[in-house]
């Protein structure tokens, strides 16, 4: 190796781990913001049966630090063992973690940051090459960025399902004209890669790429609007059972379901209640808190299906000029402020049409950021699959219990969002920041 090319793997080498040292400051600013914005009672409670108590996200956020970068990658002894049983998200089911002798708010945010602490002296002398696939790249490192990131978003849909004053606040969006775009946009058939192999922070349920064939199709050039979901209320969509799946017809009925969650109608008009504030629903806005079942629903009413998972990932990443899949809509370029809703700048989504800069080649918007996306897939293996470095991560997740969702939401940071990233969760789920867009045959 020459002197020149060593002083570029150098160069490379510091650029990496100052970009882990960001995200993993990042991650952590935020959980502070999160946790430090409301007493400690509000953080030891338990404010719905399908979230943790927040102090137990905070400590658990520490405790898989401590096992993947200090354990695993630095080879220490544990720091404290005592409680790994405690924040195993598989031991305890969320409803359980109340009754649990969790770290109190004090003691969980001394062991956080003493985890951390250690984790940054580890990332100081790193060595991202020649060692082991979870140190290649800083692949560890941004396994827990993104980790945390994702209970961040966890604990801010608990900050949304709490009752009680405003705890958070963030500035509005940046006014933009009314969308007159085309409603639809047609994306091509033919083959696309899906997936990655070449992405360093990848997780595994997003590998390999691997080719795909999709029939020519047409997909909302926007996500569905609140104002379009209202006209599907006003139809009497709930009350229709033709465009329910018999499940979905069945959950509607049993939990009485008549508009998306925190909705209510009061005085001729929809109300919604956004991390302690009520206000008028805004119709411009991507419509939010759905379940999948919701979503197919209002599909069929339009006429329309939910795209599949295939038919999403190629109208986000395929450049028909080029044949290539680019790392999201816009291009490989990592995201910025101009091309999507990310991060918890803002605690809504953008009124749709905003970030023409994000928009793909076919032009087709706001794809990543603003809501999830629920398609019509299952979460299933793509081929060649294999679980790394736990199977608990997704394996086991696999099959038809799961819906996938795509392309994220204004709760997730960076880090945890790209073309390639998979979400999934129960069809009944609303609490989650999700929304949907439709897409048709072309034979339709």
């Amino acid at each position: 190796m020459t002197a020149q090319e060593s002083g570029t793997t150098a160069a490379g080498t510091e650029t990496l781990r100052e970009r882990l040292l960001a995200s993993l400051v990042t991650a952590r600013d935020r959980t502070t913001l999160l946790t430090s914005c409301i007493e400690d009672p509000d953080l030891t409670a338990q404010h719905s049966p399908l979230m943790s108590p927040l102090v137990w996200d905070l400590a658990h956020i520490g405790n898989q630090e401590e096992l993947w970068l200090l354990r695993n990658v630095g080879g220490r002894e544990a720091m404290r063992p005592d409680i790994d049983v405690l924040y195993d998200a598989f031991e305890h089911p969320r409803s359980e973690r109340p009754s649990l002798p969790l770290l109190p708010p004090e003691e969980a945010r001394k062991y956080a940051a003493e985890v951390r602490g250690r984790a940054l002296d580890l990332l100081e002398g790193a060595d991202f090459e020649g060692g082991t696939r979870l140190t290649e790249a800083g692949f560890a490192f941004g396994m827990i960025a993104q980790h945390e990131q994702q209970h961040d978003e966890t604990m801010l849909i608990t900050h949304q399902l709490r009752t009680g004053p405003a705890a958070l606040t963030a500035p509005d969006h940046e006014p933009v004209p009314p969308w007159t775009g085309p409603a639809e946009v047609r994306v091509p058939g033919g083959p696309f890669t899906m997936g990655t192999s070449t992405e360093p922070w990848a997780l595994d349920n997003e590998r390999p790429a691997h080719v795909r064939e999709v029939a020519p199709y047409w997909i909302d050039t926007v996500p569905v609007t609140n104002a379009a979901y209202q006209a599907f209320i006003a139809d009497g969509g709930y009350d229709t059972e033709r465009w329910w799946t018999p499940e979905g017809w069945a959950h509607v009925r049993r939990n009485s379901l008549k508009a998306p969650l925190y909705w209510r109608r009061e005085a001729g008009q929809w109300l919604r209640r956004r991390f302690g504030v009520t206000e008028v629903v805004p119709p411009e806005e991507p419509v939010l808190h759905v379940c999948w079942y919701e979503a197919d629903a209002y599909a069929r009413w339009a006429g329309r299906r939910l795209p599949t998972e295939a038919e999403w990932e190629k109208a986000a990443r395929h450049d028909p000029v080029t044949g290539r899949s680019t790392r999201y809509p816009w291009g490989d370029a990592d995201p910025g402020p101009e091309h999507a809703n990310l991060g918890q700048r803002h605690l809504s989504p953008a009124p749709v049409g905003s970030y023409p800069a994000g928009a793909s080649p076919l032009g087709v918007r706001q794809l990543i950021g603003d809501v999830w996306e629920w398609t019509s897939s299952d979460l299933e293996p793509y081929p060649g699959f294999a679980a790394f470095p736990y199977r608990e991560y997704s394996e086991v997740f696999f099959g038809p219990d799961y819906k996938i969702m795509r392309g994220g939401s204004f709760a997730v940071d960076a880090v945890a969002c790209r073309g390639t990233f998979r979400n999934w969760d129960y069809p009944i789920r609303r609490q989650i920041f999700a929304g949907f867009r439709t897409a048709r045959s072309e034979s339709a």
